[in-house]
C-alpha cells in the first residue's frame, strides 16, 4: 500500500445532485431507471423532476469510482469503466465521475476473468492499465484534438430522431423508441 499523503481516506457519495440549473436535453422515451433521461453536455443523464434531483448514468464508456458498502467508502483509487451491457441498477448507487471519449476500444478489448466477478486470481494474467491521465492533467500542447457533438443542438436532436425510427431497408417496423445507453454521443 502507498501512502495517502494529503488525499483523504473516504470521500462523500455524490450518486445524484440538485437539478436546479442543469440544461439537461431531454429524451421523449419512457425509461425503467428515470422520470426523464437526456443529456448534460454530452454526458447520459437521468432525472426526477419532481424531487429535483439529476444523476449521471451508468452508460457504456462512463468512469466509476469503485466502493464497499459503505456510502463514503470510495477512496477514488478504484476506478472502472462501464465496458458491456449499461448496469443502470447502479445509477444512484456509485459515484461516476467521468467517462471515456477516445480509446474505448482498447479498455473494451482487455480479457476478462473467470466467474463470479471477472477477477485473474493469478496477477500474471492480469492486464495492468499503465497509466490514466484526466484530459485536463495532460499539457494542452500534448492533447489529441477531440470534439463532441453538442447534445442541445439541433444536429444531435435530429441523430436521436433518425436512431429512433430507423427509416433503412433493414428495419421493417421502426422501434420509435430509443434507450438513453443506446445513444452513443458523436466524436471526432
Amino acid at each position: 500500500a502507498k501512502p495517502f499523503g494529503s488525499a483523504q481516506r473516504k470521500l462523500p457519495a455524490e450518486f445524484e445532485r440538485a437539478d436546479s440549473g442543469l440544461k439537461v436535453s431531454v429524451l421523449p422515451d419512457r425509461d425503467g431507471w428515470a422520470a426523464q433521461t437526456g443529456f448534460v453536455d454530452g454526458f447520459p443523464v437521468g432525472q426526477d423532476p419532481q424531487a429535483g434531483k439529476a444523476w449521471l448514468a451508468h452508460c457504456y464508456g462512463m468512469l466509476g469510482a469503485g466502493r464497499s458498502n459503505e456510502e463514503d467508502s470510495s477512496i477514488g483509487a478504484e476506478l472502472y469503466v462501464v465496458t458491456g451491457q449499461s448496469p443502470r441498477q447502479l445509477d444512484r448507487n456509485i459515484t461516476l465521475v467521468g467517462r471515456v471519449l477516445k480509446g474505448m476500444e482498447l479498455l473494451s478489448a482487455i480479457p476478462r476473468g473467470p466467474a463470479p466477478m471477472g477477477f485473474y486470481t493469478d496477477p500474471k494474467l492480469r492486464t495492468p492499465i499503465v497509466s490514466i491521465r484526466r484530459v485536463n492533467d495532460v499539457p494542452a500542447a500534448e492533447r489529441t484534438p477531440i470534439q463532441v457533438l453538442r447534445t442541445d443542438s439541433k444536429t444531435f436532436a435530429d441523430t436521436v430522431e433518425a436512431r429512433r425510427n430507423r427509416a433503412d431497408d433493414f428495419y421493417k417496423r421502426p422501434a420509435g423508441h430509443i434507450d438513453l445507453c443506446n445513444i452513443p454521443v458523436p466524436v471526432k
